[in-house]
């Protein structure tokens, strides 16, 4: 699954994270009928604490310190983050991108993650 791709629309990502939780420092999908703390509830911000990096308006992914961590540099923010991309996508991360955002929404997350939250059916 290297190099995979998954687009939603800021609908859809607004039902992604509305159907995970978060307990014991794990993600998880909610079942349904099933209770959750208020706060188990999952935003960006606590979706960050989960992936492997991040381009976001509403949540700072420090992409600066992401290009250090990979001992990587750059001329600007879009080489730095097309860097990003590139390491984690070659150890078989998953791009999650929401598509109709003024400001680019990208995030990084593992395959097993991705995997785990319903992102890699078909229909998400």
């Amino acid at each position: 699954m290297s190099g995979t791709t998954i687009q939603l629309t800021r609908d859809q990502w607004n039902a992604f994270l509305a159907s995970l939780y978060e307990r014991s420092d794990r993600l998880g999908v909610r079942e349904p009928g099933a209770l959750y703390a208020a706060e188990e509830a999952v935003d960006a911000y606590v979706l960050s604490g989960h992936a492997e990096a991040l381009r976001s308006a509403e949540v700072d992914g420090d992409v600066w310190g992401t290009l250090e961590d990979i001992e990587e540099q750059a001329g600007d923010e879009e080489e730095a983050w097309a860097k990003i991309k590139a390491f984690y996508l070659d150890r078989g991360c998953v791009l999650l991108q929401v598509t109709d955002t003024a400001e680019p929404e990208e995030w990084l997350l593992a395959e097993e993650l991705a995997q785990r939250l319903g992102l890699l059916r078909a229909g998400v």
